[in-house]
């Protein structure tokens, strides 16, 4: 028997979401192979990073394509503009911080915009520091300068973060800067910690020949910091008229996710050669550190991906809310949809 190229990449994405433990057997309707792709214009809420290594490996391995789907990625400048993106129609899906969604759900007359995959299990909030500055541990930061980057949503969790650990807000300095000055900054003793991503803040500051037994990581998910992070957002109309290419694109995620996860290297190198002076080393130091801490959790290793936990979000929301004064505070079910996900059996990874 022979098959046509379309078929052939259509069992290969069953065979890719099957490696978690089974098919999806949710899905309601095999396109035709006659059947003109669906027109996808995605979203990153920043420049291509290893972040975006599973939605690089969807379209590499040609499992957009076995969705039925033609995707064409463009790029934000923040979660917010991301978002505002797919609220209004000119984006189908965007990959955003769910906790700015979170915000922008509390606005007057705020599109119902809701996440339908969650990539990051765990946000990527930290505090990298110096331990030639005497911060080894996160009660060592009281008495310190902290430089946070403007926008930088990591600090909206710092007030919950403190709390929890017993550490007077007060006694820390905070220093605003431009994100692009965070890592020089601290690289030259300006301040003595910075608020932003691990996998980001971490690696640049190496990268800036900061010795790695210099560098304190500290992050927030190991102090008590519940909230999830990187999220895909999907557009109310193409939920309303389109839910199979909805469906769709979360199985080819699911897929590209797999593939990053089973073959870092590969996927840190896809991603390198589509960035502007990328380097292979640099995303695949990146990347390890995204599947080892915000992806492959034990929330994962047991659930499954892409989804998340009621009574966690809800916790997340209530740190949220710490620092940031709700209108009318929003509910999981409000944020979070999850009709588009396969079942638990589909979504484990390895």
């Amino acid at each position: 028997m022979q098959f046509s190229r379309t078929t052939l990449l259509r069992l290969l994405l069953a065979v890719v979401i099957g490696l978690g433990g089974g098919a999806w057997a949710g899905a309601t309707r095999v396109r035709a192979a006659s059947d003109p792709p669906v027109a996808i214009q995605f979203t990153l809420d920043r420049p291509l990073d290893a972040a975006a290594a599973p939605f690089v490996m969807a379209a590499a391995g040609g499992l957009f394509g076995a969705a039925g789907l033609a995707v064409t990625t463009n790029v934000a400048t923040s979660s917010a503009d991301a978002i505002a993106r797919v609220a209004d129609g000119a984006s189908d899906f965007a990959l955003v911080d769910i906790n700015s969604l979170i915000r922008f759900r509390d606005r007057p007359g705020a599109a119902p915009v809701k996440a339908v995959f969650v990539l990051f299990n765990q946000a990527p909030y930290a505090i990298v520091a110096r331990k030639s500055r005497g911060i080894k541990s996160l009660s060592d930061i009281e008495g310190k300068n902290l430089g946070v980057a403007e926008g930088d949503l990591s600090i909206r969790f710092w007030p919950a973060v403190a709390r929890h650990n017993g550490i007077k807000l007060s006694s820390v300095k905070q220093n605003t800067i431009s994100a692009a000055v965070r890592e020089p900054m601290l690289s030259a003793g300006q301040v003595d910690a910075v608020t932003g991503f691990s996998y980001l803040s971490a690696v640049n500051l190496r990268d800036r020949g900061v010795p790695s037994d210099d560098l304190a990581v500290l992050r927030f998910a190991d102090y008590g910091c519940e909230a999830y992070g990187f999220a895909v957002v999907a557009s109310p109309r193409l939920v309303a008229t389109k839910p199979e290419a909805v469906r769709g694109f979360v199985r080819a995620v699911i897929g590209g996710t797999n593939l990053a996860i089973k073959d870092p290297a590969r996927a840190a190198n896809e991603v390198a050669t589509r960035m502007d002076g990328g380097s292979r080393e640099l995303e695949l130091e990146r990347l390890n550190a995204i599947i080892g801490d915000n992806i492959l959790t034990s929330e994962v290793k047991r659930n499954g991906i892409g989804g998340i936990d009621a009574a966690r979000f809800e916790r997340a929301i209530d740190q949220l809310a710490e620092d940031f004064k709700f209108q009318k505070r929003p509910h999981a079910s409000e944020i979070f949809d999850d009709q588009f996900l396969p079942p638990r059996d589909g979504r484990l990874v390895n």
